[in-house]
């Protein structure tokens, strides 16, 4: 096996890994009696509420492929919505198996089926990046609103200093400015083809301020992340104890749960304990917090299987039919 093979396979496994011991670590430390209650949140969900969230997740996929052209249109390029949708879809499926790969092969599924230049399509899913990013940061702005007093005495008990993330952060982006730096003056043959890509990249981004709609890239940018915090919220009523959180509890474990998600294989593990431990921040039980991530999980993990398999097999379909049309 190739080193470059070898290292792929390391970053399937090693978060699939980790995800699978925390299931374990989770069952295993638990008492007898927070597993009876783990079971039974589980095994008596109100089906309705599953429902109600898993069509608003639907909504928010489908806004995702919808907004996407937005940033296409000065690019010169206009992919069809299914097309759009379907590789929205397809890059949420491979994510479950290699964090962060989806973003590359819905990329590559517009260069395919629709003739957008990889770099140039890239470029769009990294400035819809950006914009999601800037959403995140405002919902965790908002979570510290509502439970400043609550996340702060935490973080002082368990002797964490905000300010050091803070500090990392900072530093960060000034390694990434002396990158672009290098970039922009090295005459290297391998770092004057990074530029060409990053280049490309770039132009993609910039779409973002060439955009002839932009009220409606902002509407469907605020409209997404509404849904991702209803489809999260109304599931709270599936759990008896978290039916009366109130909407900074849910905020925070929202954030939480956003970013456990890159850690491992879509979450997997990681998602439903991470919200967990969070919750019993908020005095509710381990069990209650780690049945809601489960159920949250489980039903938005099924939808992108069930959809993102279906895209996988109709995008050929599809394509080969309007190529002979």
């Amino acid at each position: 096996m190739s080193r470059k093979a070898f290292i792929k396979v390391l970053k399937t496994i090693i978060p699939l890994g980790l995800g699978l011991f925390l299931i374990w670590y989770s069952l295993a430390s638990a008492t007898p009696e927070q597993r009876a209650t783990l079971w039974e949140n589980i095994v008596n969900v109100e089906p309705g509420w599953i429902i109600l969230s898993l069509i608003l997740g639907i909504l928010s996929h489908l806004s995702r492929a919808y907004r996407w052209q937005f940033m296409l249109e000065p690019l010169g390029f206009h992919p069809t919505f299914a097309n759009r949708f379907m590789a929205v879809m397809v890059a949420y499926l491979a994510n479950l198996g290699i964090p962060r790969s989806g973003e590359v092969l819905r990329g590559a599924t517009l260069t395919t089926y629709e003739k957008v230049p990889f770099e140039k399509a890239f470029g769009t899913i990294i400035s819809e990046r950006i914009a999601d990013l800037i959403m995140l940061l405002l919902v965790v702005a908002l979570a510290l609103l509502f439970q400043s007093d609550d996340l702060l005495g935490y973080l002082e008990s368990k002797n964490i200093n905000p300010l050091i993330t803070v500090g990392v952060l900072a530093i960060l982006l000034l390694l990434l400015f002396g990158f672009f730096k290098v970039l922009q003056t090295s005459k290297n043959t391998f770092i004057v083809k990074v530029r060409t890509f990053v280049s490309g990249l770039l132009e993609g981004m910039k779409s973002i301020l060439k955009m002839k709609h932009k009220a409606a890239f902002i509407f469907h940018t605020v409209f997404i992340w509404v849904m991702y915090v209803l489809m999260f919220w109304v599931i709270k009523f599936t759990v008896p104890e978290l039916e009366n959180a109130s909407i900074g509890v849910i905020l925070a474990a929202f954030v939480v749960g956003s970013f456990s998600i890159s850690a491992t294989n879509g979450g997997i593990g990681v998602y439903p304990v991470a919200i967990g431990a969070l919750l019993m921040v908020f005095d509710i039980s381990k069990a209650s917090g780690e049945a809601f991530g489960w159920i949250l999980w489980g039903a938005q993990t099924l939808l992108v299987i069930v959809l993102g398999a279906l895209s996988f097999i109709l995008l050929p379909i599809y394509n080969n039919r309007r190529a002979k049309k």
